[in-house]
């Protein structure tokens, strides 16, 4: 988005800032920082940043079938979650991309191992991973970050998509494995 064909700032439009926000959030094929929303209209970024948050508490008292969302890649619309089986019958089959067993292992691995390179995530699966992470990051799930020390391969780690996909702020919100792990509490019973 450019400043170059903005007639006026956001507040000598009709609607004023939320209004302006909407329009532009519904247009935009991805999720927005509020830096670059406060620029393309001219308006301060806390200005911004405080119409956003009125706009998702207004949205939330409506009880919308949407939400103003934020998440790690910045602010979208998104269906609220109490939909999801209404909109899941709606889409049709094949029009989203699922992850085969193999690619939801690796990326299982690399998110909670990261950084790890592709013989590391080979060693733990057991087989020959280069495909699937060839396909996660073709989906924009994983990212290569730096290289290892030793063996200089590169190093992988899952992306900011991979955080919004999730509907994560951070890693530190993948739940807990200890649950899981042979020798828990549940186990022992």
């Amino acid at each position: 988005m450019t400043n170059e064909h903005r007639p006026g700032t956001a507040h000598e439009y009709p609607g004023g800032v939320r209004a302006c926000l909407e329009a532009v959030l519904m247009a935009a094929d991805a999720p927005q920082q509020a830096a670059d929303l406060a620029q393309v209209l001219g308006c301060d970024a806390v200005e911004v940043e405080a119409a956003l948050e009125a706009l998702r508490d207004g949205y939330d008292a409506q009880g919308r079938g949407f939400e103003l969302r934020r998440t790690a890649l910045g602010w979208r619309f998104a269906s609220r979650v109490d939909y999801e089986p209404i909109v899941a019958a709606f889409v049709a089959d094949g029009q989203t991309v699922r992850l085969s067993q193999a690619a939801m292992e690796a990326l299982a691995i690399i998110a909670y191992q990261q950084p790890v390179t592709r013989a590391q995530v080979a060693a733990i699966r057991g087989v020959n991973s280069d495909g699937v992470i060839r396909s996660l990051s073709v989906h924009g799930l994983i990212r290569q970050d730096g290289v290892d020390p030793e063996s200089h391969a590169a190093l992988l780690v899952t992306s900011a998509m991979f955080l919004e996909r999730m509907g994560l702020d951070s890693l530190d919100q993948l739940p807990s494995l200890a649950p899981l792990l042979p020798g828990s509490v549940d186990d022992v019973a």
